[in-house]
């Protein structure tokens, strides 16, 4: 492949991972209606479109379309730019996350990675922590107590979850010997019996407890929780500003859904009689339902709560399973 077949081919995927990830993460506030509206003996959304279907355009027409207020006393340049921090940095962690195997169309191999990179998950973990800043900076701009306290928050939390974030893929990456999301995933090509989740379940389930708290999902949250903090961060923002900031939030969803698939479930590779595209399509939907399926069914915690979970079960689990799989592997 020449330099300029290349780069057009990088723009493309760019393009279509913008297009589809961007729908996807719209679809998914339609998902979610239904989803807890089936659970609540509700109908969700019905009206526009048939079963509502047409209610994210709606939606998407009302953002684009709303005024968009920037309160007088905030730091307007920050309070300007948090919300693009937002939605840059989870679609950046997105490009070194492999989405399918490798396909033909039209006698060309296409390989459905943007940036084929040796330290894949270290630059997603990286890159999906560096958006802390998108809630950290509009609280701390928007000149409201609410967004302030929901931006301390931020802090408090997604800081100590990447803690456990990181430590938990710790004893995975030690058994692949490898940080390319490409090598964990060929790593478990022997089918069902080689899912690196059966020798490490303990990782597994700190892995999703911390994606829970890294993507602001219920029952962990607190950076806007509308019971104690308004809206927490996003009190002062409206129109396309306010949806940037959960276009960011859908779309670390699905991230953290690839990551759990292909670090822990046997990732691209053929599942039985399942090929590999269709299966981690599959298990990338059923995790994305899990999210969902958990805000219908778990309250909220306490900001306390949420610390003695991490600091001491969460922590101290994953510093012992890491010495286990040590210990496992040198003998």
């Amino acid at each position: 492949m020449t330099l300029t077949e290349f780069v057009i081919a990088t723009i493309v995927k760019i393009l279509v991972v913008l297009g589809v990830f961007s729908a996807l993460a719209g679809f998914g506030t339609y998902l979610e209606r239904k989803v807890l509206a089936f659970m609540q003996r509700r109908l969700g959304p019905m009206h526009v479109g048939p079963y509502g279907l047409l209610q994210v355009l709606a939606d998407g027409i009302k953002l684009f379309t709303k005024e968009d207020i920037v309160p007088q006393n905030s730091i307007k340049p920050i309070f300007m730019i948090a919300p693009v921090i937002g939605a840059a940095t989870a679609f950046i962690a997105l490009s070194a996350v492999p989405i399918l195997p490798e396909f033909e169309i039209f006698g060309v191999t296409v390989h459905p990675i943007i940036a084929d990179i040796n330290v894949g998950v270290l630059f997603v973990i990286g890159v999906m922590g560096s958006g802390l800043f998108a809630p950290l900076l509009a609280g701390m701009a928007s000149a409201n107590k609410w967004g302030l306290l929901g931006a301390a928050r931020t802090v408090i939390q997604l800081l100590s979850y990447e803690v456990v974030t990181g430590l938990s893929i710790m004893a995975p990456l030690m058994m692949v010997g490898s940080l390319s999301l490409i090598d964990i995933n060929n790593y478990q090509n022997g089918g069902f019996g080689d899912w690196i989740v059966w020798s490490q379940p303990v990782a597994f389930v700190l892995f999703l407890i911390a994606g829970f708290a890294e993507t602001n999902r219920t029952p962990f949250d607190l950076l806007e929780h509308e019971a104690e903090i308004v809206s927490g961060y996003a009190t002062e923002y409206s129109g396309m500003r306010w949806g940037m900031f959960f276009i960011g939030e859908y779309t670390n969803m699905i991230t953290i859904a690839f990551l759990a698939s292909l670090i822990f479930l046997g990732g691209f590779n053929d599942w039985g009689f399942i090929p590999g595209g269709l299966a981690i399509i599959l298990k990338v939907s059923f995790l994305f339902f899990f999210f969902l399926w958990t805000r219908a069914a778990w309250p909220h915690i306490r900001p306390d709560q949420l610390m003695w979970l991490c600091w001491k079960v969460l922590l101290p689990l994953a510093v012992i399973n890491i010495v286990i799989t040590g210990l496992v592997l040198m003998m």
